[in-house]
């Protein structure tokens, strides 16, 4: 896969070249177009310029003069043309040749040097030009245009820069295009294998992050998932043996007992299936437990919100709960802000508080305290239990809302995990401040009835 992956970057990327590469060609192709055209008019030009000098010459002379004709068809070898002058008749009045041996060495020499006529060398075909003079023609001028070769020299030389610029260029393109495309895929095969090791069960796995772009961003989740999968893992080991262990206590002493009653060792008496049912019921507390913690994963689907009085609200559920807190003899207190609202299910809101009420009684040792309090702060209704508790140790406070993270305190580590799953369901959050032996403080903030009126 990650072959695949990187031929068709380098495809992609080679496909750029080579279209850039096309357009410098075409870009060539054109402008040398223009350049011929602009030759093709610069030609004409002087093809004119040289008809009208002679039919000028023609006019002032009184009619053709081989040695002033001999004059224009050296200055026409200048402009580029090798010329034969024809009278009326078409008899031969003078031509280039003729023109330049006629010519003394010296100006014969320098014609040579300068012009680009070669006679030996000359090729191509005379085009005949008519020459008028007040509307009788006067002779023909047949010119051929020398081919110059400072021009044949610029597009020769133009063809090799541009075929080295090809060469070059396109070489470095495919290599850069290559390194590019396996730098730019090596992070995707990386992520790649520690995905493939993640589903094999290797949670362990992690990826280097090297890149401060997407990709790199891509890679930190991914190692963050990484990591939570990796805590999720161990959690749900720990999960197994703690239900295991939790479970064989009570179906070990309930198998004894059974079969103690059986091999008639054990009387069965009310004492003895007291002791049954009390056992079951733990089992019944750690199936209801995980049940719930189910129900509190799937309640935002299930929510019934209302707007709630706080006051009334946790009224009842102190009064209702004060006996629990009374028989261990730790003192239980109410604190309620004015005009309190929420909008929440009362029925789950009940289970937050009362899970935290619950985990406060465990840890508080008998004369301790523990203050519920309510109030409201920027739209939020805020909820707080404090204890002067046993409180957490730092070590373990970033994981007291992980499922099944079981703390000092035993049980099945759910209770805090369905507090925050149900205060998140709300659209709230739960937070936790704790200082090891002096006690805990557990806050849960919910959207107040204003914001959902505002809404």
């Amino acid at each position: 896969m990650s072959s695949r992956l990187r031929l068709k970057f380098l495809l992609l990327l080679l496909g750029v070249v080579v279209l850039s590469l096309s357009g410098a060609l075409m870009l060539r192709e054109l402008m040398l177009k223009d350049f011929s055209a602009y030759l093709e008019g610069e030609t004409e030009d002087k093809a004119y310029w040289i008809l009208a000098h002679l039919e000028g010459s023609y006019e002032r002379n009184s009619g053709w003069n081989k040695e002033a004709q001999a004059e224009d068809a050296l200055w026409a070898l200048n402009l580029g043309f090798e010329m034969i002058l024809l009278d009326r008749e078409g008899s031969p009045v003078i031509d280039t040749k003729r023109a330049i041996e006629a010519a003394t060495p010296l100006v014969k020499r320098r014609l040579m040097s300068l012009s680009e006529y070669r006679a030996a060398g000359a090729s191509g075909d005379f085009v005949p030009y008519p020459l008028f003079l007040g509307g009788a023609q006067i002779g023909t001028l047949e010119l051929k245009e020398l081919k110059p070769a400072k021009e044949t020299l610029f597009i020769r030389r133009s063809d090799l820069f541009l075929l080295a610029s090809v060469l070059i260029i396109g070489s470095l393109a495919v290599l850069i295009s290559v390194l590019f495309s396996r730098r730019l895929t090596r992070p995707i095969q990386e992520l790649a294998a520690a995905a493939a090791a993640i589903s094999r069960g290797d949670f362990t796995k992690r990826v280097a992050v090297t890149r401060r772009d997407e990709v790199g961003d891509l890679s930190e989740t991914f190692n963050r998932m990484a990591k939570a999968l990796e805590t999720h893992e161990q959690l749900r080991r720990k999960l197994i043996a703690d239900v295991a262990h939790e479970l064989r206590t009570p179906l070990g002493v309930m198998r004894g007992e059974i079969e103690g009653m059986i091999d008639g060792l054990i009387a069965n008496d009310p004492e003895r299936l007291q002791s049954l049912y009390d056992e079951t019921g733990r089992l019944k507390a750690m199936v209801d437990g995980i049940e719930e913690l189910n129900q509190a994963e799937a309640s935002v689907l299930s929510l019934a919100c209302r707007i709630l009085d706080i006051r009334t609200f946790l009224t009842h559920i102190v009064e209702r709960y004060r006996g629990s807190f009374d028989e261990k003899g730790v003192a239980l207190e109410l604190r309620l802000s004015d005009a309190t609202e929420v909008y929440a299910d009362p029925d789950r809101l009940s289970q937050i508080i009362l899970n935290l009420l619950s985990n406060a009684l465990k840890v508080t040792p008998r004369g301790g305290h523990v203050l519920l309090t309510a109030a409201m702060a920027d739209g939020d209704a805020v909820l707080s239990v404090e204890d002067n508790g046993t409180g957490i140790k730092e070590k373990d406070l970033p994981f007291i809302f992980e499922r099944f993270y079981r703390g000092p305190g035993g049980g099945l580590g759910i209770g805090l995990t369905i507090v925050k799953e149900l205060a998140e369901a709300h659209g709230g959050r739960v937070e936790a401040t704790s200082v090891y032996g002096q006690g805990s403080v557990f806050t849960v903030r919910l959207p107040g009835a204003s914001i959902h009126n505002s809404s």
